[in-house]
């Protein structure tokens, strides 16, 4: 996420009680929903690592899970979930130190990890945006392989680069900028296939919606999670789109909330119920500030 002021966020989010009490008032209507809410879980933890939360991968039941945080942390754990699908806890819980190519856990301006993509063979792939580059883990905690950096990442926002990444069903790699450079140019998706970057297509800019997460579904389609920020709190969006080839289309709102109906969602996953339905499990970055919170959050399409 783009660092606001500690000023700032103080004056945005520190009467959270109250944003609770009108903050589904504020912010702009929410759309007709196609998704449908099934439970938040707040994860609370003393573990000195824990926070800053902005990448999400599942399994394919929906259970187990590996997240990226801001501070160069990868997280391992499995989701406890209830008879409705909701989730009720974390079990299994670990905290890694994400590497560099020489094995050295990442500091300064290198850690900032934002987004989070699992191969078929499990390994992870996990972009960046303070310097923007994606380097391949054959495990947790293991050695970084770093893929090849195209000079146009070289052009992207300082701290609102690489966001949003996934891997389609081609096992192509897709990624794209939190930020664009200016509200009416499109934000530029770049794929790594073959041992190549390429740039096929963009996607438009649809006002002060930045993308924060994606992930390609069972069904094939792209999920990109855009957010926005008005005055007290954080809004979210889910949209869906087809991609063949260079082409993209779609785009269709499957989820637009209301300002701070949850707090800042920028992982997420897509899977598939045990009743065919395709369900977006998505998870708050806290900014590692105490007036936000860790949320696993559920939403479920009609089959």
């Amino acid at each position: 996420m783009r660092r606001r002021t500690r000023l700032g966020l103080i004056a945005a989010l520190a009467c959270l009680p109250l944003v609770f009490g009108i903050g589904t008032r504020l912010g702009g209507a929410a759309e007709p929903q196609l998704a449908e809410h099934v439970g938040t879980w707040v994860w609370r933890s003393s573990v000195e690592r824990f926070g800053g939360f902005s990448g999400l991968e599942l399994s394919a039941d929906g259970l187990d899970f590996a997240a990226v945080l801001d501070r160069g942390t990868i997280a391992q754990g499995r989701l406890q979930r209830g008879a409705d699908g909701r989730v009720t806890g974390v079990e299994q819980a670990t905290l890694l130190p994400l590497r560099d190519s020489k094995g050295e856990a990442l500091t300064g301006r290198f850690t900032d990890a934002e987004g989070l993509a699992m191969a078929a063979d499990r390994s992870l792939y996990v972009s960046f945006e303070g310097y923007a580059r994606v380097a391949r883990y054959a495990s947790p905690g293991g050695v970084a392989e770093r893929l090849p950096r195209p000079d146009a990442f070289d052009a992207l926002q300082n701290n609102s680069s690489l966001e949003a990444m996934a891997i389609g069903p081609d096992s192509a790699l897709y990624t794209l900028p939190e930020r664009s450079g200016a509200k009416d140019r499109p934000f530029p998706v770049w794929r790594f296939r073959g041992g190549d970057w390429e740039q096929p297509f963009a996607l438009p800019r649809d006002g002060n919606w930045l993308p924060v997460g994606a992930d390609f579904g069972p069904d094939g389609q792209f999920y990109l999670l855009e957010r926005d920020f008005f005055g007290i709190g954080f809004l979210s969006r889910v949209r869906r789109f087809a991609i063949d080839g260079d082409t993209v289309t779609g785009g269709e709102v499957l989820l637009q909330t209301r300002t701070a109906t949850h707090d800042n969602l920028e992982g997420i996953a897509v899977w598939q119920d045990a009743a065919g339905a395709i369900r977006l499990t998505m998870i708050s970055d806290d900014n590692f500030f105490w007036v936000q919170r860790t949320e696993f959050v559920d939403y479920r399409l009609a089959p």
